[in-house]
């Protein structure tokens, strides 16, 4: 269906008509820049272009309506077209950070105008998503105030659009602006129907706005409790791996609990590499991978709409990235390595402690470790001793890491199947392939001769064809690919495929093996390859590279087990392509395959194979093949807690590796 992208070039009239240091960043080319950056890689010309019209002052009075305040805040605003230079000056010191134009009102109608058509767009199918090009910004402003740049709080209004409009009843509001959104906040704290998540620079109150209620104790009142997420950052300097733990471990557990119809993303980007205002390390590319994680949400309904970004590249860098994973394009690697700092763990801890009361995929996450034994064959002991990092302020220069972002090339091919029964490929999505290319029969057997006794000639035909798919993965001609085999070959197809990986230079192999697979004897314990195996009833470690964990029963344990475990090891290990094997008594359903091959996609930019067993089961082969052609993955169901059982077989595992993968933390270690 496409994405969406809604500007006009009116929004670029108001600007700054004295002088003011405190807001003369918030200029018209934050704007400009975006949309060259846009129009520069191409995807202006890809998206679907809206130009914005402005919003109805009865639909600003969604959120800013005269029975909450006198004088009427609207009428106000729109005062301001006919006021000189000094009265306009006079106005803005009335409010905290903000100045006015006498072309305030029309770009503010037009912002909020923008916001509206965006979720109009996205709701009734004509995209699938989009962004909304807008300034002022929004998120600050309140009820009957102006505030930090902010005159009409559009996805606030927005928000109450959809539900007003279109009956949602969850929506999901996002908001990664460095600076805390308390517009929003305030306008939602008692609606149980928003689920507002701030990250925001706080330093214990000392940062702008200086506001008690932007701490991770304000939770919301009345039957809003638990329905605002404070997750404030003390320390400047936060990048990639802080980012991606307080998705991981924050926002994702509850937006999956949740549940929403819609995510609305605030979108400010000086929480950016760069900026002045954030003064915060994560590089555009994060940005790409924040949104593919929210993409599994909402049946990828997203819109997201510019809030903040002060400093011009990084702002359309940040831009670009988040537009070109919208689009669907692979997401690039992510530069650094993935530790949280021990302030960030701080953080993420306070957070999860004030919401626990309120969420039940936290409070299946804090049982107490009841032993620290588990089962290590050969009897080694696993544990290391490891410091988290301290966080380190962004430099006045970031050009090293803005310089050239790493764009990870879009294959000819993006997902190719080889399924053994003809015509399986049948209503598979539009743009998977059927691929009928193999490599020769003599390669093949050549590479098969170890595992000579587990091939049949028809297994042998049929791993011809999957190495050509692997090849072509490896060579970046195919983005992902889904393969069906024999029960009996499933094994000796995954060891095949993991020592071809493995010939091939610079190749750091995941290998995610689900059912009755065993890790084959002879896989080098050289950091080359992570083995995770899940099945069975008890969890194992070999090595810090090489473990297997039970695959639980319940939706609460099986969430756990991809947010808490495997793509924090996923990301931590930072692999080339995933390897990603469905064998005999795997125990999956077909949504909670499609979840785990969605959410793999982020960290390898798309790059998987997957191998299926059960090619009597087409409907999973083309479930998965959904998933891994970037469609959202179907509902796993109503929420249920994971049980004791599941809860404590997670934490033991985790209760050992962590020390080796840092990202698997959820708590800040003692100092």
């Amino acid at each position: 269906m496409g994405t969406a992208l809604v500007y006009h070039e009116d929004m670029t009239a108001t600007r700054l008509l004295w002088d003011d240091p405190e807001c003369e960043i918030e200029c018209p080319e934050r704007l400009t820049a975006a949309l060259d950056g846009l129009r520069q890689r191409g995807l202006e010309e890809r998206c679907l272009c809206l130009s914005a019209c402005e919003a109805s002052e009865e639909e600003l009075g969604l959120v800013h309506r005269s029975d909450y305040d006198s004088p009427e805040y609207i009428a106000l605003v729109r005062k301001t077209q006919t006021l000189d230079k000094e009265e306009l000056h006079t106005l803005s010191k009335q409010y905290d950070a903000v100045y006015f134009h006498p072309d305030t009102f029309h770009c503010a109608r037009l912002a909020a105008g923008a916001t509206l058509q965006l979720v109009d767009a996205v709701l009734t199918g004509a995209v699938h998503n989009g962004l909304a090009l807008v300034r002022p910004p929004g998120h600050h402003s309140q009820r009957a105030a102006a505030n930090g740049f902010c005159v009409f709080n559009n996805v606030a209004i927005a928000a109450q659009h959809a539900k007003q409009k279109y009956g949602l009843q969850r929506i999901l509001i996002v908001d990664w602006d460095v600076h805390h959104g308390q517009g929003i906040q305030y306008i939602f704290n008692d609606d149980p129907s928003v689920l507002y998540f701030s990250w925001h620079r706080y330093e214990h109150g000392n940062f702008w706005p200086f506001l008690p209620e932007s701490d991770a104790d304000a939770v919301g009142q009345g039957r809003g409790q638990g329905f605002t997420v404070n997750l404030p950052w003390n320390q400047v300097g936060m990048g990639n791996a802080d980012y991606l733990a307080a998705f991981l471990h924050v926002l994702l557990p509850l937006a999956f609990e949740f549940d929403p119809e819609l995510v609305l993303v605030s979108a400010g980007f000086d929480s950016a590499i760069g900026d002045p205002e954030g003064q915060m390390q994560a590089t555009p590319e994060c940005f790409a991978h924040l949104t593919q994680l929210l993409q599994v949400l909402a049946g990828g309904r997203i819109c997201a709409v510019l809030e903040g970004g002060y400093h011009l590249e990084s702002l359309a860098q940040s831009v670009c990235m988040m537009v070109q994973t919208l689009l669907g394009d692979p997401t690039p690697p992510l530069p650094g390595l993935m530790v949280p700092c021990q302030s960030a763990l701080e953080s993420i801890q306070s957070v999860r402690t004030a919401q626990t009361p309120h969420w039940t995929s936290l409070q299946q996450n804090v049982a107490p470790v009841l032993s620290t034994s588990i089962h290590c064959p050969g009897g080694r002991s696993l544990l290391l001793v490891g410091e988290s990092p301290t966080c380190v302020g962004a430099e006045d220069s970031p050009s090293p890491l803005l310089d050239r972002p790493y764009l990870r090339p879009t294959p000819p091919i993006c997902t190719a199947v080889a399924l053994t029964v003809p015509g399986a490929a049948l209503a598979l999505s539009p743009g998977v392939l059927h691929q009928e290319g193999s490599v020769s029969r003599e390669e093949t057997e050549a590479l098969a001769r170890l595992h000579r006794s587990q091939f049949q000639d028809e297994d042998l035909a049929t791993l011809g064809k999957i190495l050509y798919l692997l090849d072509g993965i490896l060579d970046g001609q195919i983005r992902s690919a889904l393969a069906t085999t024999t029960a009996l070959a499933t094994a000796a197809t995954l060891d095949v495929l993991i020592q071809r990986c493995l010939a091939r230079r610079n190749q750091r192999l995941l290998c995610v093996a689900l059912g009755q697979l065993d890790r084959p004897l002879d896989l080098a314990d050289d950091g080359r390859v992570l083995w995770l195996n899940i099945q069975g009833k008890e969890a194992a470690i070999w090595s810090m590279f090489h473990f297997s964990t039970p695959l639980p029963q319940t939706t609460g344990g099986f969430l756990s087990l991809i947010l808490g475990l495997v793509l924090p090891l996923a990301y931590g290990f930072q692999p080339d392509m995933v390897l990603m094997a469905l064998g005999p008594a795997h125990g999956l359903q077909n949504a909670q395959a499609a979840l785990l091959a969605a959410m793999l996609r982020s960290p390898v930019g798309g790059r998987i194979l997957a191998v299926v067993e059960e090619e009597d089961k087409l409907q999973l082969a083309r479930t998965l093949a959904r998933a891994l052609h970037g469609e959202t993955p179907p509902s796993l169901g109503p929420f249920s807690m994971a049980s004791p059982e599941e809860i404590q077989a997670l934490m033991l595992l985790k209760a050992q590796l962590e020390a080796r993968w840092k990202l698997l933390q959820v708590a800040a270690p003692p100092s």
